[in-house]
């Protein structure tokens, strides 16, 4: 990676994040009478439905104090992120049992809950921002009670009806792998207590049960006690899952400065990008099989925009942290190829969903899963990433200090 595409990048992630991506949102999606965003939205930004999703209220929060945090004390993101977390405060929780809600209407009433708390965990991060940015204790208690409710309902789930029975009890890399992140970030905004103890606890969970060196290869879903299950379940792997939990390792290594973390990490983005990178078409299948089976799942050979953010990540970071010329190369396959298929030209943003061979599925940029967070992310972290590395007199202290 030289140092002119390095600067390229710099600009490609900086301006498509701030004069694009950031704005796209804020003109079609922000409401500015209720608060919060309403992310389904058509190519051009036309709403197609008002209803929220609430982890997307987190995210756009989240986002919007980062932002004001990490590149500049614009008013216009402070204000939206104050307007989405009173909407979340007012809305987005159920009285009865305090637990979140998934999806409610414009105006904040009750549509769904969903078995898990993913919600109170994009809250959390949200929360935490916001708290960073204004000084304000309440919120940065908040961030911590939503951290340890949604610790304590992945844990003990109460007031649900399982989706399974105990026939097959299984266990996911979903739970350890966002427990990290949000633990990660919430050090970060309010230095929480339990920060170290749930990062330790998460890395152990992926790397005792989910990390298979036999067989080079990160589970998705495994037994309970980590071993494999010969089901269409326990067979199914998502790379893009995997990779987006590796560059969380790699981010806490590079903190630590422990490279038996750093080469976790890369050992799992390894193996991952080898079954996962589509070698007839470029770009990141979504779903594939352990064994090279045919998987269950439709939509498994689509290229959804989410893995390819993951994946840009993960492969800048890698070769930031160890200088191996392997992953400056696919990270440009990464980039190229994703900044050739999903950006819209004309209308600006990405598109979400493509077919395997890159060509658009739906020219849907929003819906209750996609709205501003992997994008934005990607393009914030990687800017940073970039620009620290120029000054940064170690790799490593480039991605420890992205927060700074």
């Amino acid at each position: 990676m030289n140092n002119p595409r390095r600067q390229n990048l710099i600009s490609v992630y900086r301006d498509g994040l701030l004069n694009d991506v950031v704005p796209f949102w804020l003109r079609h999606a922000a409401d500015q009478e209720h608060g919060g965003i309403m992310t389904a939205v058509n190519q051009d930004g036309s709403r197609l439905d008002t209803d929220k999703g609430v982890w997307q209220q987190g995210r756009f929060a989240w986002l919007m104090g980062k932002l004001y945090n990490q590149v500049e004390a614009r008013e216009e993101w402070l204000t939206q992120a104050k307007r989405t977390v009173e909407f979340i405060e007012r809305h987005c929780f159920d009285p009865e049992d305090g637990r979140m809600w998934f999806h409610v209407t414009r105006e904040g009433a009750p549509i769904r809950k969903r078995r898990y708390a993913y919600s109170e965990s994009f809250a959390a991060i949200a929360f935490g921002e916001y708290a960073k940015a204004t000084g304000d204790d309440y919120y940065a208690e908040r961030a911590r009670e939503l951290f340890l409710q949604f610790i304590n309902h992945n844990l003990n789930p109460r007031g649900v009806t399982p989706k399974f029975t105990d026939v097959r009890p299984t266990r996911g890399i979903g739970f350890p792998m966002i427990a990290m992140n949000t633990a990660q970030e919430l050090r970060e905004s309010i230095d929480l207590p339990e920060a170290h103890e749930w990062i330790d606890r998460s890395v152990d969970a992926i790397r005792d049960f989910h990390v298979k060196d036999e067989i080079e290869c990160v589970m998705e879903t495994v037994g309970v006690g980590g071993e494999i299950l010969d089901h269409f379940d326990g067979r199914t792997l998502n790379p893009g899952h995997a990779i987006e939990a590796a560059w969380f390792i790699m981010q806490e290594g590079a903190y630590r400065d422990d490279d038996s973390l750093i080469q976790l990490g890369c050992k799992m983005l390894d193996w991952m990008w080898r079954r996962g990178w589509d070698q007839q078409y470029g770009g990141l299948l979504y779903f594939v099989d352990l064994r090279g089976l045919p998987v269950q799942d439709y939509w498994h050979d689509m290229k959804f925009w989410w893995p390819q953010n993951e994946t840009i990540i993960a492969t800048l970071m890698a070769y930031h942290l160890t200088g191996d010329e392997k992953y400056a190369a696919w990270n440009q396959q990464a980039h190229d190829w994703a900044y050739r298929h999903f950006p819209d030209h004309e209308h600006g943003e990405w598109f979400g969903y493509l077919h395997r061979d890159g060509s658009v599925s739906t020219s849907l940029k929003g819906n209750l899963w996609k709205g501003p967070f992997h994008l934005p992310r990607m393009q914030l972290i990687c800017w940073k990433l970039l620009a620290a590395a120029e000054a940064a007199p170690q790799p490593s202290a480039a991605i420890s200090n992205l927060a700074d």
